[in-house]
């Protein structure tokens, strides 16, 4: 069998390796660092820099809750389907499950993480810095949270 036909049986059966740029795919995360297994994870997931870090207001957005129980084990946590496209996850270590993110004269009392793992100095980083491209296969990233206080 030549190459060629190989090629086109492998394509037509579907096992080339990577889908299509233009199909959704899948997004995971891991979650690294995690204090403890109290509380919740808080997502967000955007493409859109104006909704980042905090997406609430981003209308496609997907931002919800993880169990910070489950997440802490070190398994992928599944982030759904993604259309192709440049995306920055926001993540806060909810401890107390409170629904939002709790702070002391602005800092942080609860763990933070970021796609990417970007430097963290003063404030959120960009979304340029966290965001990541979806396209051509399945993607995860693994995320460190960072405590301040």
């Amino acid at each position: 069998m030549t190459r060629r036909a190989l090629a086109a049986l492998l394509a037509m059966a579907g096992l080339t390796g990577a889908a299509p740029v233009t199909q959704p795919q899948g997004l995971s995360m891991a979650v690294e660092g995690m204090r403890s297994a109290r509380g919740q994870l808080l997502v967000c997931v955007t493409r859109t820099p104006a909704y980042f870090p905090d997406c609430s207001h981003d209308p496609d957005k997907r931002h919800f809750a993880v169990a910070a129980q489950g997440a802490a084990k070190g398994g992928a946590v599944s982030l759904g389907m993604l259309t192709p496209g440049d995306y920055a996850i926001a993540i806060v270590h909810d401890e107390n499950g409170n629904g939002k993110l709790d702070t002391f004269a602005g800092i942080p009392r609860e763990g933070v993480g970021f796609s990417r793992n970007p430097v963290l100095r003063f404030g959120a980083p960009s979304f340029r810095s966290a965001s990541f491209p979806v396209a051509g296969g399945p993607v995860e990233q693994d995320i460190r949270v960072k405590y301040f206080l």
